[in-house]
This record gives structure tokens, C-alpha cells and sequence, in this order.
């Protein structure tokens, strides 16, 4: 059994990523395409209740598609007519080739998977989207496993439910405080903290600021994801603490603990 001590010396073996915004660049296409599925459904674009529903999209950037439309359409039935409009308009919006990688995104995945880490990629879409944005990139082959919410139970963030299912999927750590993970929005950083990664990081490609990712349990802010192997290879050097041991000694809940780490 890994003692504490052997814990601050282990290595990160698990490194689970966002895509859209932290990964891949889509220049606002999920508010693109939030427009389309919306006034499908009777929403007039320009309306006071389409700038309700996009505020929310925007506030809720990173939670899984079909519970944000939940959240806006109410009943069941609308709510799967939106997201599937959704995921068609955004589909459309990859086929025509309006997503790119994160300018050093793909050389990231590959130092990590060279040093001997399992890298997982995971998404708020539905799997045909998640497909759909892998071959656009040519990433189909980029990594071992790549999660949907649905591959996790159906529940996408907030919830900790992908990370813990690339922690159980991949076997590549004893203890999901080896894992590190990045996002660029607050749910990222709450499915990170929630799952008990050692390592969450906010990147500043996305949706969020560092403010809002701090808040939200981020350990570390970056400029983008190009710098999270050098983040990595820091905390490992260093040792890193047992954050939830630091946080009962202080008092403090372990979120803040992370965020001062």
C-alpha cells in the first residue's frame, strides 16, 4: 500500500484533457450552433429569450449538451429535439472544416504518451460529435480512449463521472490523485476537484478566466495546454503535497487548498 510519502513521488500516469477549448479551437461554434438548434424550436434569434438561453449556454460552457437543453427546453422531448439539432448544426460546422488543434495541443498528447502517460480526451458532446471533431484532426488514433458522457453513465460534468471512468477504463494509476486533468471552463475544474485528481488545470484557450477557473478548484492556470507536460514534469520534481492532508491540517476544504498549491 503507497504510503503518503511514496505518494508525493509517484508519477502522473492518468492525464485526462478536454477537447473544445482546451484541445481543439472551434472559434465559438457551440454558440453557432446553440443558435440553429434554438430557433428550430421556435426561438427567435435577437429575441430577449435567445439572449436568456445563450447566456446560459455561456455560463454552463463545458457541461454535458443534453443537460444544458434540459435545463432550457424543460420536457424531455424538446429538450432531444434541441440537442439533436445542436449536434447536427455543429457537426456540420466540422465538416467544414471550422475547428483546428490548439497550437500545441497534438505535440503535448504525444510528449505526455512518450514519457509513458495514458492520455484520455473527453467531451460535453454526444459520441457522433466527439467522432466527428477526431476525424476532422486526424486524431482517431491520437489517443487510447476518448469519453462522452454516455460512456460514463450519462452524466457529463460538473460531475466527476469521465475522469473516475478513464481512472477505472485505463488502469494506468493505483490512485486518482496521479491523475491530472485540464479544462478550460469552471465545470472542468469542479469534475477535477469532485474526482480527486491530483493535478487541475485551467487553461486560458477557452471559455473561462483564470478568476473563474481558480474559483472552481483549479491548482494551476495555464496559458494553454502546450504547457501542461512542463507543469507536470514540475509537480513530479517537487513532489507533490497530499493536498487533502494539507487542507485538514489548515482547516480548510480541500478545494482551497489546491488553489493555493
Amino acid at each position: 500500500m503507497t504510503s503518503p510519502t511514496d505518494f508525493t513521488r509517484d508519477p502522473f500516469r492518468l492525464v485526462v484533457l478536454d477537447m473544445a477549448g482546451t484541445t481543439v479551437a472551434d472559434g465559438g461554434l457551440v454558440e453557432q450552433a446553440f443558435s440553429a438548434a434554438a430557433q428550430r424550436l421556435g426561438v427567435r434569434p435577437g429575441s430577449d429569450e435567445h439572449a436568456r438561453k445563450l447566456a446560459y449556454v455561456r455560463a454552463t460552457m463545458g457541461e454535458s449538451k443534453i443537460s444544458v437543453f434540459r435545463h432550457l427546453f424543460g420536457d424531455e422531448d424538446r429538450a432531444q429535439r434541441a440537442n439533436t439539432a445542436f449536434e447536427e448544426a455543429y457537426g456540420e460546422l466540422v465538416d467544414a472544416g471550422r475547428i483546428t488543434p490548439v497550437p500545441g495541443a497534438r505535440e503535448a498528447v504525444e510528449r505526455l504518451a512518450s514519457e509513458g502517460r495514458t492520455v484520455v480526451l473527453t467531451t460535453g458532446f454526444a459520441r457522433p460529435t466527439q467522432d466527428a471533431i477526431l476525424a476532422a484532426l486526424g486524431w482517431q488514433d491520437l489517443v487510447p480512449l476518448t469519453l462522452c458522457p454516455a460512456d460514463a453513465g450519462g452524466r457529463g460534468r460538473p460531475f466527476p463521472d469521465m475522469v473516475l471512468a478513464a481512472f477505472l477504463r485505463t488502469g494506468a494509476v493505483d490512485d486518482v490523485r496521479r491523475t491530472a486533468v485540464a479544462g478550460d471552463t469552471s465545470y472542468d475544474m469542479l469534475s477535477g476537484v469532485r474526482s480527486g485528481a491530483g493535478i487541475v488545470a485551467g487553461v486560458l484557450t477557452g471559455a473561462h478566466d483564470k478568476d473563474r477557473l481558480t474559483r472552481h478548484g483549479a491548482t494551476h492556470v495555464l496559458g494553454s495546454v502546450a504547457e501542461l507536460p512542463d507543469l507536470i514534469a514540475r509537480a513530479e520534481a517537487a513532489g507533490l503535497p497530499d493536498l487533502a492532508a494539507r487542507a485538514g491540517a489548515a482547516g480548510l476544504p480541500a478545494a482551497a487548498a489546491r488553489a493555493e498549491a
